[in-house]
Protein backbone atom coordinates (compact mmCIF):
# COMPACT_ATOMS: atom_id res chain seq x y z
CA UNK A 1 0.00 0.00 0.00
CA UNK A 2 2.88 2.36 -0.67
CA UNK A 3 6.33 3.24 0.60
CA UNK A 4 5.51 4.60 4.05
CA UNK A 5 4.97 1.95 6.73
CA UNK A 6 3.00 4.28 9.00
CA UNK A 7 0.55 5.28 6.27
CA UNK A 8 0.18 1.59 5.39
CA UNK A 9 -0.60 0.91 9.05
CA UNK A 10 -3.41 3.47 9.02
CA UNK A 11 -4.88 1.96 5.85
CA UNK A 12 -4.62 -1.62 7.14
CA UNK A 13 -6.34 -0.73 10.40
CA UNK A 14 -9.16 1.03 8.54
CA UNK A 15 -9.53 -1.96 6.23
CA UNK A 16 -9.74 -4.45 9.09
CA UNK A 17 -12.20 -2.40 11.11
CA UNK A 18 -14.28 -1.71 8.03
CA UNK A 19 -14.76 -5.41 7.32
CA UNK A 20 -14.80 -6.83 10.81
CA UNK A 21 -16.27 -3.97 12.85
CA UNK A 22 -15.01 -3.18 16.33
CA UNK A 23 -15.92 -6.70 17.42
CA UNK A 24 -16.15 -9.79 15.22
CA UNK A 25 -19.69 -11.15 14.98
CA UNK A 26 -22.37 -12.41 12.64
CA UNK A 27 -22.37 -9.16 10.60
CA UNK A 28 -18.60 -9.19 10.15
CA UNK A 29 -16.37 -10.28 7.30
CA UNK A 30 -13.23 -11.84 8.72
CA UNK A 31 -10.00 -10.68 7.08
CA UNK A 32 -6.60 -12.18 6.28
CA UNK A 33 -3.70 -9.75 6.71
CA UNK A 34 -0.88 -10.54 4.33
CA UNK A 35 1.88 -11.19 3.55
CA UNK A 36 3.85 -11.60 6.77
CA UNK A 37 6.53 -10.39 7.53
CA UNK A 38 6.23 -8.10 4.49
CA UNK A 39 6.47 -8.77 0.76
CA UNK A 40 8.22 -5.58 -0.27
CA UNK A 41 11.87 -6.51 0.25
CA UNK A 42 12.09 -8.79 -2.77
CA UNK A 43 15.46 -9.33 -4.39
CA UNK A 44 15.62 -7.26 -7.60
CA UNK A 45 11.93 -6.45 -7.15
CA UNK A 46 10.80 -9.85 -8.42
CA UNK A 47 7.72 -11.83 -7.34
CA UNK A 48 8.07 -14.92 -5.18
CA UNK A 49 5.38 -16.87 -6.99
CA UNK A 50 8.28 -17.73 -9.29
CA UNK A 51 11.67 -19.37 -8.75
CA UNK A 52 13.58 -16.23 -9.77
CA UNK A 53 11.77 -14.26 -7.03
CA UNK A 54 12.16 -16.62 -4.09
CA UNK A 55 14.44 -14.39 -1.98
CA UNK A 56 13.53 -11.59 0.41
CA UNK A 57 16.69 -9.62 1.04
CA UNK A 58 17.64 -7.00 3.60
CA UNK A 59 20.81 -5.17 2.52
CA UNK A 60 19.83 -2.20 4.72
CA UNK A 61 19.33 -4.41 7.81
CA UNK A 62 15.80 -3.00 7.91
CA UNK A 63 13.76 -6.14 8.63
CA UNK A 64 12.01 -4.60 11.66
CA UNK A 65 10.64 -1.70 9.60
CA UNK A 66 8.51 -4.09 7.59
CA UNK A 67 6.77 -5.34 10.73
CA UNK A 68 5.23 -1.94 11.53
CA UNK A 69 1.93 -2.53 9.64
CA UNK A 70 1.59 -6.04 11.10
CA UNK A 71 2.00 -4.74 14.64
CA UNK A 72 -0.77 -2.24 13.89
CA UNK A 73 -2.98 -4.94 12.35
CA UNK A 74 -2.61 -7.23 15.37
CA UNK A 75 -3.42 -4.36 17.74
CA UNK A 76 -6.51 -3.61 15.64
CA UNK A 77 -7.82 -7.17 15.98
CA UNK A 78 -6.48 -9.00 12.93
CA UNK A 79 -8.05 -12.47 12.95
CA UNK A 80 -5.96 -14.24 10.34
CA UNK A 81 -2.47 -13.68 8.93
CA UNK A 82 -0.82 -15.21 5.86
CA UNK A 83 2.95 -15.70 5.61
CA UNK A 84 4.56 -14.91 2.27
CA UNK A 85 6.19 -17.37 -0.15
CA UNK A 86 9.66 -15.87 -0.01
CA UNK A 87 12.57 -16.89 2.18
CA UNK A 88 14.66 -14.41 4.20
CA UNK A 89 18.26 -13.99 3.10
CA UNK A 90 20.92 -12.55 5.40
CA UNK A 91 18.87 -12.37 8.61
CA UNK A 92 18.85 -14.30 11.89
CA UNK A 93 16.09 -16.54 10.51
CA UNK A 94 16.43 -19.84 8.67
CA UNK A 95 16.58 -19.36 4.89
CA UNK A 96 13.38 -21.24 4.09
CA UNK A 97 10.04 -19.91 2.88
CA UNK A 98 8.07 -18.01 5.51
CA UNK A 99 5.31 -20.65 5.47
CA UNK A 100 7.86 -23.29 6.51
CA UNK A 101 9.67 -21.02 8.92
CA UNK A 102 9.11 -21.73 12.63
CA UNK A 103 11.27 -18.78 13.63
CA UNK A 104 9.03 -16.45 11.66
CA UNK A 105 5.61 -17.89 12.53
CA UNK A 106 5.92 -19.36 16.02
CA UNK A 107 8.74 -17.31 17.51
CA UNK A 108 8.18 -13.91 15.86
CA UNK A 109 4.48 -13.73 14.91
CA UNK A 110 3.00 -15.67 17.80
CA UNK A 111 5.70 -15.21 20.42
CA UNK A 112 7.13 -11.71 20.03
CA UNK A 113 4.13 -10.03 18.38
CA UNK A 114 1.52 -11.90 20.39
CA UNK A 115 -0.74 -12.98 17.52
CA UNK A 116 -3.30 -15.53 18.73
CA UNK A 117 -5.42 -15.91 15.60
CA UNK A 118 -5.37 -18.19 12.57
CA UNK A 119 -2.28 -18.57 10.40
CA UNK A 120 -3.18 -19.58 6.85
CA UNK A 121 -0.42 -20.48 4.41
CA UNK A 122 -0.15 -18.96 0.96
CA UNK A 123 -1.37 -21.14 -1.88
CA UNK A 124 0.50 -24.16 -3.16
CA UNK A 125 3.39 -24.74 -0.75
CA UNK A 126 3.14 -28.51 -0.93
CA UNK A 127 1.97 -29.64 -4.36
CA UNK A 128 3.05 -28.76 -7.90
CA UNK A 129 0.14 -27.28 -9.81
CA UNK A 130 -1.06 -26.34 -13.30
CA UNK A 131 -2.41 -22.77 -13.43
CA UNK A 132 -3.77 -21.00 -16.51
CA UNK A 133 -1.95 -23.36 -18.86
CA UNK A 134 1.33 -23.10 -17.00
CA UNK A 135 3.16 -25.69 -14.92
CA UNK A 136 3.83 -24.17 -11.50
CA UNK A 137 6.17 -25.87 -9.02
CA UNK A 138 5.19 -25.80 -5.35
CA UNK A 139 6.53 -22.61 -3.79
CA UNK A 140 8.62 -24.64 -1.37
CA UNK A 141 11.52 -22.20 -1.39
CA UNK A 142 14.47 -23.50 0.58
CA UNK A 143 12.89 -26.94 1.04
CA UNK A 144 12.48 -27.92 -2.61
CA UNK A 145 14.23 -31.25 -2.00
CA UNK A 146 11.69 -32.39 0.60
CA UNK A 147 8.85 -34.74 -0.27
CA UNK A 148 5.26 -33.54 -0.16
CA UNK A 149 4.80 -35.35 3.16
CA UNK A 150 7.89 -33.72 4.63
CA UNK A 151 6.80 -30.29 3.42
CA UNK A 152 3.40 -30.72 5.06
CA UNK A 153 5.11 -31.62 8.34
CA UNK A 154 7.35 -28.55 8.11
CA UNK A 155 4.35 -26.26 7.56
CA UNK A 156 2.59 -27.70 10.62
CA UNK A 157 5.76 -27.52 12.70
CA UNK A 158 6.16 -23.87 11.73
CA UNK A 159 2.75 -23.06 13.25
CA UNK A 160 0.38 -22.85 10.27
CA UNK A 161 -3.28 -23.66 10.99
CA UNK A 162 -4.71 -23.87 7.48
CA UNK A 163 -3.12 -24.97 4.21
CA UNK A 164 -3.91 -22.54 1.40
CA UNK A 165 -4.83 -23.96 -2.00
CA UNK A 166 -4.14 -27.61 -1.17
CA UNK A 167 -6.43 -30.63 -1.49
CA UNK A 168 -4.26 -33.26 0.15
CA UNK A 169 -5.87 -34.31 3.46
CA UNK A 170 -4.31 -37.75 3.05
CA UNK A 171 -0.92 -36.19 3.83
CA UNK A 172 -2.14 -34.98 7.21
CA UNK A 173 -3.72 -38.36 7.99
CA UNK A 174 -0.47 -40.14 7.15
CA UNK A 175 1.54 -37.77 9.35
CA UNK A 176 -0.71 -38.56 12.32
CA UNK A 177 -0.82 -42.28 11.65
CA UNK A 178 2.97 -42.59 11.43
CA UNK A 179 3.41 -40.53 14.60
CA UNK A 180 5.21 -37.60 12.96
CA UNK A 181 2.47 -35.12 14.00
CA UNK A 182 0.48 -35.37 17.23
CA UNK A 183 -3.29 -35.27 16.87
CA UNK A 184 -3.34 -32.62 19.61
CA UNK A 185 -1.40 -30.34 17.25
CA UNK A 186 -4.25 -30.58 14.73
CA UNK A 187 -6.83 -30.09 17.46
CA UNK A 188 -5.31 -26.71 18.28
CA UNK A 189 -5.80 -25.47 14.71
CA UNK A 190 -9.24 -27.06 14.35
CA UNK A 191 -10.42 -25.23 17.48
CA UNK A 192 -9.23 -21.91 16.08
CA UNK A 193 -10.99 -22.47 12.76
CA UNK A 194 -14.25 -23.70 14.29
CA UNK A 195 -14.27 -20.84 16.80
CA UNK A 196 -13.98 -18.35 13.93
CA UNK A 197 -16.91 -19.92 12.11
CA UNK A 198 -19.08 -20.02 15.24
CA UNK A 199 -18.27 -16.37 15.99
CA UNK A 200 -19.34 -15.42 12.47
CA UNK A 201 -22.61 -17.33 12.89
CA UNK A 202 -21.88 -19.63 9.96
CA UNK A 203 -23.41 -22.67 11.65
CA UNK A 204 -26.64 -20.99 12.76
CA UNK A 205 -27.02 -19.06 9.48
CA UNK A 206 -24.95 -20.80 6.81
CA UNK A 207 -26.81 -19.38 3.81
CA UNK A 208 -26.90 -15.92 2.27
CA UNK A 209 -30.26 -14.13 2.23
CA UNK A 210 -30.73 -13.77 -1.53
CA UNK A 211 -33.03 -10.75 -1.29
CA UNK A 212 -30.62 -8.98 1.07
CA UNK A 213 -27.78 -9.72 -1.32
CA UNK A 214 -29.69 -8.14 -4.20
CA UNK A 215 -30.34 -5.05 -2.10
CA UNK A 216 -26.80 -4.67 -0.75
CA UNK A 217 -24.35 -5.75 -3.46
CA UNK A 218 -23.69 -3.07 -6.06
CA UNK A 219 -26.49 -0.78 -4.93
CA UNK A 220 -26.52 2.74 -6.32
CA UNK A 221 -25.28 4.31 -3.07
CA UNK A 222 -22.21 2.08 -2.92
CA UNK A 223 -21.53 2.61 -6.61
CA UNK A 224 -21.69 6.37 -6.08
CA UNK A 225 -19.24 6.18 -3.17
CA UNK A 226 -16.89 4.05 -5.25
CA UNK A 227 -16.96 6.46 -8.18
CA UNK A 228 -16.38 9.37 -5.81
CA UNK A 229 -13.37 7.62 -4.27
CA UNK A 230 -11.92 6.98 -7.74
CA UNK A 231 -12.20 10.66 -8.64
CA UNK A 232 -10.76 11.92 -5.35
CA UNK A 233 -7.84 9.47 -5.49
CA UNK A 234 -6.53 11.02 -8.70
CA UNK A 235 -3.13 12.62 -8.09
CA UNK A 236 -2.27 15.73 -10.11
CA UNK A 237 1.49 15.60 -10.70
CA UNK A 238 1.89 18.41 -13.24
CA UNK A 239 -0.50 20.99 -14.68
CA UNK A 240 1.33 23.32 -17.05
CA UNK A 241 -0.31 26.70 -17.63
CA UNK A 242 -3.25 25.45 -15.56
CA UNK A 243 -4.55 23.48 -18.53
CA UNK A 244 -6.74 21.45 -16.18
CA UNK A 245 -9.62 21.37 -15.65
CA UNK A 246 -10.70 21.62 -19.28
CA UNK A 247 -13.81 23.58 -20.15
CA UNK A 248 -16.98 21.59 -20.69
CA UNK A 249 -18.40 24.48 -22.71
CA UNK A 250 -15.93 24.28 -25.61
CA UNK A 251 -17.52 21.73 -27.93
CA UNK A 252 -15.37 22.72 -30.89
CA UNK A 253 -12.16 21.14 -29.59
CA UNK A 254 -10.93 17.99 -31.34
CA UNK A 255 -9.49 15.16 -29.23
CA UNK A 256 -7.04 12.36 -29.95
CA UNK A 257 -7.42 9.54 -27.40
CA UNK A 258 -5.63 6.36 -26.35
CA UNK A 259 -6.41 3.84 -23.64
CA UNK A 260 -10.19 4.25 -23.41
CA UNK A 261 -13.29 4.08 -25.58
CA UNK A 262 -13.71 7.26 -27.59
CA UNK A 263 -17.51 7.03 -27.33
CA UNK A 264 -17.16 8.30 -23.76
CA UNK A 265 -16.18 11.61 -25.31
CA UNK A 266 -18.47 11.60 -28.33
CA UNK A 267 -21.43 10.82 -26.06
CA UNK A 268 -20.63 14.09 -24.27
CA UNK A 269 -20.90 15.95 -27.57
CA UNK A 270 -17.16 16.14 -28.27
CA UNK A 271 -15.20 15.36 -31.42
CA UNK A 272 -12.60 12.59 -31.61
CA UNK A 273 -10.04 12.45 -34.44
CA UNK A 274 -7.76 9.71 -35.71
CA UNK A 275 -4.32 11.33 -35.37
CA UNK A 276 -2.57 13.70 -32.95
CA UNK A 277 -1.87 16.08 -35.84
CA UNK A 278 -5.61 16.64 -36.36
CA UNK A 279 -6.28 17.25 -32.68
CA UNK A 280 -6.39 20.28 -30.40
CA UNK A 281 -5.83 18.10 -27.33
CA UNK A 282 -4.79 14.51 -26.62
CA UNK A 283 -5.96 12.35 -23.73
CA UNK A 284 -3.84 9.26 -22.99
CA UNK A 285 -4.49 6.61 -20.34
CA UNK A 286 -1.27 4.65 -19.91
CA UNK A 287 -0.09 1.76 -17.78
CA UNK A 288 3.13 1.75 -15.77
CA UNK A 289 5.80 0.12 -17.96
CA UNK A 290 6.71 -3.52 -17.46
CA UNK A 291 8.50 -6.29 -19.33
CA UNK A 292 6.06 -9.02 -20.48
CA UNK A 293 6.78 -12.48 -19.14
CA UNK A 294 5.69 -15.78 -20.73
CA UNK A 295 3.16 -18.28 -19.40
CA UNK A 296 -0.59 -18.07 -18.85
CA UNK A 297 -0.20 -17.31 -15.13
CA UNK A 298 3.14 -15.52 -15.11
CA UNK A 299 2.13 -12.95 -17.71
CA UNK A 300 -0.31 -11.44 -15.19
CA UNK A 301 2.54 -10.36 -12.91
CA UNK A 302 4.05 -7.12 -14.15
CA UNK A 303 7.80 -7.10 -13.53
CA UNK A 304 11.02 -5.77 -14.95
CA UNK A 305 11.85 -2.24 -15.99
CA UNK A 306 9.69 0.63 -14.71
CA UNK A 307 10.68 2.73 -17.74
CA UNK A 308 9.35 2.64 -21.29
CA UNK A 309 11.74 1.36 -23.93
CA UNK A 310 13.22 3.74 -26.50
CA UNK A 311 10.68 2.83 -29.18
CA UNK A 312 7.69 3.60 -26.96
CA UNK A 313 9.29 6.76 -25.62
CA UNK A 314 9.81 7.98 -29.19
CA UNK A 315 6.21 7.14 -30.13
CA UNK A 316 4.86 9.09 -27.18
CA UNK A 317 7.28 11.99 -27.74
CA UNK A 318 5.79 12.50 -31.22
CA UNK A 319 2.34 12.89 -29.66
CA UNK A 320 3.54 15.35 -27.03
CA UNK A 321 5.29 17.39 -29.74
CA UNK A 322 2.21 17.44 -31.96
CA UNK A 323 -0.50 18.42 -29.49
CA UNK A 324 -0.95 19.42 -25.81
CA UNK A 325 -1.39 16.06 -24.08
CA UNK A 326 -2.98 15.09 -20.78
CA UNK A 327 -1.67 11.77 -19.47
CA UNK A 328 -3.31 9.48 -16.90
CA UNK A 329 -0.72 6.99 -15.61
CA UNK A 330 -2.06 3.90 -13.82
CA UNK A 331 0.48 3.64 -11.00
CA UNK A 332 0.28 -0.04 -10.19
CA UNK A 333 4.05 0.37 -9.70
CA UNK A 334 6.25 3.48 -9.25
CA UNK A 335 6.74 4.45 -12.89
CA UNK A 336 10.02 5.89 -14.17
CA UNK A 337 8.57 8.55 -16.48
CA UNK A 338 10.58 11.81 -16.24
CA UNK A 339 10.10 12.35 -19.98
CA UNK A 340 6.31 12.40 -19.58
CA UNK A 341 6.50 14.77 -16.63
CA UNK A 342 8.59 17.10 -18.76
CA UNK A 343 6.70 16.94 -22.05
CA UNK A 344 3.03 16.33 -21.24
CA UNK A 345 0.77 19.32 -20.69
CA UNK A 346 -0.56 17.63 -17.56
CA UNK A 347 0.21 14.37 -15.80
CA UNK A 348 -2.18 12.55 -13.49
CA UNK A 349 -1.57 9.42 -11.45
CA UNK A 350 -4.35 6.95 -10.71
CA UNK A 351 -4.61 3.67 -8.82
CA UNK A 352 -7.46 1.79 -10.46
CA UNK A 353 -10.16 4.06 -11.89
CA UNK A 354 -12.73 4.02 -14.64
CA UNK A 355 -12.44 6.08 -17.84
CA UNK A 356 -15.55 7.96 -16.70
CA UNK A 357 -13.80 8.98 -13.47
CA UNK A 358 -10.80 10.15 -15.51
CA UNK A 359 -12.96 12.33 -17.76
CA UNK A 360 -14.90 13.73 -14.80
CA UNK A 361 -11.62 14.90 -13.25
CA UNK A 362 -10.18 16.22 -16.52
CA UNK A 363 -13.30 18.34 -17.13
CA UNK A 364 -14.03 19.11 -13.48
CA UNK A 365 -17.50 17.63 -13.98
CA UNK A 366 -19.78 18.54 -11.05
CA UNK A 367 -16.76 19.72 -9.10
CA UNK A 368 -14.71 16.54 -9.56
CA UNK A 369 -11.08 17.31 -8.72
CA UNK A 370 -7.88 15.41 -7.91
CA UNK A 371 -7.20 15.14 -4.17
CA UNK A 372 -4.74 12.24 -4.09
CA UNK A 373 -1.13 12.26 -2.89
CA UNK A 374 1.63 9.96 -4.11
CA UNK A 375 2.00 6.84 -1.91
CA UNK A 376 5.61 6.41 -3.05
CA UNK A 377 8.44 8.29 -4.74
CA UNK A 378 8.53 8.24 -8.55
CA UNK A 379 12.16 7.50 -9.51
CA UNK A 380 14.14 9.48 -12.06
CA UNK A 381 15.88 6.52 -13.69
CA UNK A 382 16.21 2.76 -13.60
CA UNK A 383 19.83 3.27 -12.53
CA UNK A 384 18.52 4.99 -9.39
CA UNK A 385 16.09 2.13 -8.79
CA UNK A 386 18.79 -0.51 -9.18
CA UNK A 387 21.11 1.38 -6.81
CA UNK A 388 18.50 1.48 -4.05
CA UNK A 389 18.14 -1.16 -1.32
CA UNK A 390 15.18 -3.53 -1.42
CA UNK A 391 14.30 -3.14 2.27
CA UNK A 392 14.81 0.63 2.69
CA UNK A 393 12.10 3.18 1.84
CA UNK A 394 12.81 6.58 0.29
CA UNK A 395 16.40 5.79 -0.70
CA UNK A 396 16.00 6.24 -4.47
CA UNK A 397 18.24 9.15 -5.42
CA UNK A 398 16.67 12.40 -6.67
CA UNK A 399 13.14 11.22 -7.51
CA UNK A 400 11.07 13.20 -10.01
CA UNK A 401 8.20 13.36 -7.51
CA UNK A 402 8.37 12.55 -3.82
CA UNK A 403 5.97 10.71 -1.55
CA UNK A 404 3.02 12.95 -0.69
CA UNK A 405 3.25 15.08 -3.83
CA UNK A 406 -0.05 16.05 -5.36
CA UNK A 407 -1.37 19.38 -6.69
CA UNK A 408 -4.93 20.63 -6.57
CA UNK A 409 -6.89 22.71 -9.04
CA UNK A 410 -7.17 25.45 -6.41
CA UNK A 411 -3.38 25.59 -6.00
CA UNK A 412 -2.93 25.74 -9.74
CA UNK A 413 -5.40 28.60 -10.11
CA UNK A 414 -3.62 30.64 -7.47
Amino acid sequence: MGEDANLTSELVVAYIKGFQGEKLGRHSVTTVTKHFPGGGAMENGEDSHFTYGKNATYPGNNFEHHLIPFRAAIAAGARQIMPYYSRPIGTEYEEVGFGFNKGIITDLLKGELGFEGIVVSDWGLITDTYIAGQEMPARAWGVESLSELERAARVLDAGVDQFGGEQRPELIIELVENGRIEESRLDHSVRLLLHEKFTLGLFEQPFVDVEDAKRIVGNSYFVRLGAEAQRKAYTLLTNKDNILPLSLDDKSAKFYVEGFNSTLLTSRGMTVVETPEEADLALLRLQTPYEPRPGGFEKNYHSGSLAYNETEQARQAAIYAAVPTIVDMYLERPAVIPEIAENAAALLGSYGSSPAAFLDVVFGFEGAAPMGKLPFDLPRSMAAVEASKEDVPFDTENPVFKFGHGLSYEEACH
